[in-house]
């Protein structure tokens, strides 16, 4: 059987540096056949041009705040058999692409959904919920990491993440893809109700897994502090008037507008909002509900075959992974040797540790490698215990293999590493 065709759609605004960031992960993807859709404002466009790979990267141009729009411009442009989507600010580990779109060789399944781990790179951000059409959500249970489909459900539907998910081609582009009726906010929640609609199967797949940071945007601060609700509110309206039933509408815009509130006023306690920005928040939401109310709702139009052939982008299929250990005095020199090892192609994992108790960071560096730091007895999993006594080998040993799994780095090499340092 032939490796399915896949194309990963990438939408960036005014966020070149994460774009960058993303696109050199995107180039460690270990899946055998895809190719790379971006769709930017110039600024984003500027960032593609200035990489090597620039020629074997498909270039959209387009810099109008509606993510509905730029990701349907990215599907027009998608020759693969199924569509991958990642936002701007978002890295993939190097299996997240296989893991994604394993469930698509059963022809039932038309869309899947990964995990999103947060900021610290180890906790998840996201994991597995369902969604209803008061734009109410739950958990999802599942029997652990391997992937699940779920059949499609009256009235409810498996929710993705724009972050880290993936269509297959045909049946998007039948259903129109994305409303640009929602230029942010619940674009993918529709999409889902949409498709159990229509009768759909949908997968969650535990083990494609994808880093989202939270960049800076125009509606949020780099510490995560809401800018402007006005588009949260209008594309609350849209999504209502779809999906809910006009008797119900007011209580679901209550109930939403009351945990926007909570979370605002969360922000205050801590600091970053005042009493008047958080009037003004919610003040720009009740105007964005308003003029979502008389948005017109005219629906998505299907999108055509493919304008451009696929273009095969490189990524790295069997690339070597390395395993780095060290202490906290052998950091120049780990990252001289983990940034030379990522220039020849390798899947590099950093892993040093102080002789503290700070909790752990996973993070991805530019360089093109990836980094965990923190203390020799601190918290990588945040709901362990806040003190782990342990040896630095038996730490190291159990870090590298609660990634192994997702990277791809073996026990063993880091077995071998251990014993030539040691």
């Amino acid at each position: 059987m032939g490796v399915t065709p896949v194309s990963v759609v990438i939408v960036s605004r005014g966020r070149p540096q994460a774009l960058r960031l993303c696109l050199t992960a995107v180039a460690q993807l270990d899946h055998p056949g895809f190719e790379v859709i971006v769709v930017a404002c110039p600024e984003g466009a500027a960032a593609v041009a200035s990489r090597p790979d620039a020629d074997r990267i498909k270039l959209v141009p387009f810099d109008t705040p509606n993510i509905s729009v730029a990701r349907n411009l990215g599907i027009a442009h998608a020759a693969g058999e199924v569509v991958a989507f990642l936002d701007d600010d978002a890295v993939p580990e190097p299996t997240w692409l296989g893991h994604l779109c394993a469930p698509f060789a059963a022809a039932e399944v038309s869309a899947a959904g990964g995990y999103v781990r947060g900021r610290n790179g180890i906790d998840y951000q996201w994991t597995a919920r369902r969604a209803n059409g008061r734009a109410e959500e739950a958990p999802l249970a599942l029997g652990g990491m391997e992937a699940q489909v779920f059949a499609p459900m009256p009235g409810r539907a498996v929710k993705l993440q724009g972050t880290n998910m993936a269509h297959r081609r045909s049946v998007l582009a039948r259903l129109g893809g994305f409303d640009p009726a929602y230029r942010f906010f619940l674009d993918e929640t529709d999409l889902d109700l949409r498709l159990a609609a229509a009768g759909h199967a949908v997968a969650v797949v535990p083990r494609a897994q994808v880093h989202h940071g939270y960049a800076e945007s125009a509606r949020r601060g780099a510490d995560r502090t809401p800018r402007d609700l006005t588009e949260i509110g209008a594309s609350l309206a849209v999504f209502l008037r779809r999906h809910c039933p006009e008797a119900e509408r007011g209580a679901a815009w209550q109930t939403f507008r009351a945990s926007q509130r909570r979370r605002l006023l969360e922000h205050m306690r801590r600091g970053p909002l005042g009493p008047d920005d958080v009037l003004r928040l919610l003040a720009g939401l009740d105007r964005g509900y308003r003029d979502g109310e008389a948005r017109p709702l005219s629906g998505p139009a299907p999108i055509g075959p493919a304008k451009t052939p696929f273009l095969p982008f490189p990524g790295r299929p069997g690339a070597p992974r390395d395993v780095l250990v060290g202490r906290l005095w052998s950091r120049r020199k780990m990252r001289v040797e983990a940034a030379r090892l990522a220039g020849l192609g390798h899947v590099v994992s950093v892993f040093r540790f102080s002789h503290t108790a700070l909790y752990h960071q996973m993070s991805f560096r530019p360089e093109g490698y990836w980094e965990q730091t923190g203390g020799l007895w601190g918290r990588s999993i945040r709901s362990g215990r806040i003190i782990r006594p342990c040896l630095f080998k038996s730490r190291v040993h159990a870090e590298v293999e609660r990634v192994a799994e997702i990277r791809g780095s073996s026990q063993k090499e880091s077995d071998l590493l251990l014993q030539a340092q040691n």
